[in-house]
Formats: C-alpha cells, sequence, structure tokens
C-alpha cells in the first residue's frame, strides 16, 4: 500500500502533467522499494518515494 504522502504527491503530479497536456500511461508501485512509478508521455519519469519527496529520471 502506498503512503498518504505518496498518494497526495501523485495526486499533484498527475494535475500538473495533465495540465500540460500530456498523457498519464502507468502509475505503478513497485513492491520492493515501496516506491511509485509514474510514467507520462513517453519521455517523463518520476519516481516517489514513501516520504512524499519525488525526483525526475533522465535516462
Amino acid at each position: 500500500m502506498p503512503t498518504e504522502a505518496e498518494v497526495w504527491q501523485c495526486y499533484t503530479l498527475c494535475c500538473w502533467t495533465t495540465k500540460l497536456y500530456k498523457p498519464v500511461n502507468l502509475v505503478r508501485l513497485d513492491e520492493r522499494t515501496g516506491n511509485i512509478c509514474f510514467l507520462a508521455a513517453e519521455e517523463i519519469i518520476i519516481e516517489i518515494y514513501p516520504d512524499g519527496d519525488w525526483r525526475y529520471i533522465n535516462e
């Protein structure tokens, strides 16, 4: 289960992303780490940590 901080941060990031007219393609909880992985518009990858902090992954 995601933490409350993760849920609110994920909701906020989904709102920001859709305001830019970018589709949210995938939101998944990584059961190994407890982080939420967020994929939007093919090039945006974000990882949300259990404390609500997040980082943009540029691969």
